[in-house]
């Protein structure tokens, strides 16, 4: 079933019985069907919040559709309502915080003198501009009265957040980077917020309002976010029960099964997508290729993580995508090899897509669809309609999970390059 990791992770995690819940991000749905499948435990009331999620979700929940990657009005009725059910649990009552990926934009609540287009519109920027998830998550929790620990200062009773990460940098599986840690202390500050947007390629467009706020929180007129020293601190708990690594796991058994020699790079994929990918296919092929040399046969290795990409054109596409393409002229001279990159969310970008696949005859039949060279299409940021044509987008359709991306190479036991 579609969400059956998340339930069953949920299930092992939760050992006492909450009364209040709020579950925000890509798995919320699956999260809470485990918690609700929990022997024992009993909701007295909660909010949920996911991309496209049913007003009449499962049990005592009240549910939210929200937007993603950029919120909408939705996502400021869910944010406030996350803030209300926090505030309402008591010192004896416990409150349970089910998050995961795409938390920050699908629960928003932007400070006093912020509108919600010109949160809507700081948030697009930075998106276009291919900042890192932690620098684009330091300006939203000083935009926001939920983000950088802000639910946490709300709630006035014990609290336990289970999250699953799609976090891979700069520290992996860091909490308050998490759906930008609505529930632990925040490390940044609005100076650092401040400094991200003022940046050439970027402070030039961002609304005025973004300043003022930054630059009164500098001038110490708003509060701070959640701060370690807070003695509030000693009644939140936060666990971590999924992340990519599962994925990965997950992905070696499949090919195991399938009589595959595997490999595994544990270190996190990172970095421009068009620049990392082939020198990433590159160190995959490698594995495989030192696989077949230890045994005759297929071979399969796998990675994991989240790159980047900073547009330049006008172009569809995602950073799956994108990494795939800039692989395309690699693969061509390897016999026997495939190479996939795709997103556990099961959503690339803006696209219906989760990713692509490209093998050695992608170069040539492209060539035969009358495509231009991958390179024409990188330049402008336009995967989506370089692999369309081929059919070799990979469709799933969203997964209701996000632990980051996978990169999967399988070769076939040939060896060399083709000729």
């Amino acid at each position: 079933m579609r969400h059956a990791l998340e339930e069953r992770w949920v299930r092992d995690a939760v050992t006492e019985t909450p009364i209040a819940v709020i579950a925000a991000g890509k798995a919320s749905e699956g999260m809470v069907r485990g918690l609700l499948e929990t022997p024992g435990v009993r909701i007295a009331r909660g909010i949920a919040v996911g991309p496209g999620a049913s007003t009449t979700g499962p049990g005592p929940i009240t549910w939210y559709a929200a937007g993603h990657p950029v919120p909408n009005s939705g996502s400021i009725d869910a944010g406030r309502a996350a803030l209300r059910c926090a505030a309402q649990t008591g010192p004896s009552e416990r409150l349970l915080v089910l998050l995961s990926g795409g938390a920050s934009a699908l629960m928003a609540a932007p400070v006093a003198g912020l509108t919600l287009a010109e949160k809507i519109e700081a948030t697009r920027l930075l998106l276009r501009s291919g900042v890192p998830i932690h620098e684009l998550n330091c300006v939203r929790k000083h935009l926001s009265n939920v983000k950088g620990g802000r639910v946490a200062l709300a709630a006035r009773g014990p609290m336990l957040t289970l999250a699953i990460s799609d976090v891979v940098s700069p520290l992996e599986d860091d909490p308050s980077v998490i759906g930008s840690g609505p529930t632990v202390p925040d490390r940044t500050t609005y100076a650092e917020a401040l400094e991200v947007v003022t940046r050439p390629t970027i402070g030039g467009r961002m609304p005025a309002a973004v300043f003022d706020v930054l630059e009164r929180g500098c001038a110490g007129m708003l509060d701070e976010t959640f701060k370690s020293g807070d003695a509030r601190v000693e009644a939140t708990d936060y666990r971590v029960i999924g992340n990519r690594r599962q994925a990965m796991e997950g992905a070696l058994t499949a090919a195991q099964g399938l009589g595959y020699a595997v490999a595994l790079v544990d270190t996190p994929v990172t970095g421009e997508a068009r620049l990392t990918g082939p020198r990433h296919v590159e160190r995959l092929l490698g594995l495989c290729h030192r696989l077949q040399h230890e045994r005759e046969g297929a071979a399969c290795a796998v990675s994991s993580g989240e790159t980047t990409v900073t547009l330049t054109g006008g172009g569809r596409g995602g950073r799956n995508q994108e990494m795939a393409l800039a692989a395309v002229s690699l693969l061509k001279d390897h016999a026997g090899a495939v190479f996939a990159s795709v997103g556990t969310d099961g959503v690339d970008g803006p696209t219906d897509a989760a990713g692509a696949v490209v093998d050695t005859t992608t170069m040539a039949r492209a060539s035969r669809a009358g495509l231009a060279a991958p390179s024409r299409y990188l330049a402008t940021n336009d995967s989506y309609r370089f692999f369309d044509p081929l059919g070799d987008l990979i469709k799933t359709g969203p997964s209701g999970t996000n632990v980051g991306d996978l990169q999967i190479v399988l070769t076939d036991g040939t060896e060399g390059q083709t000729s």
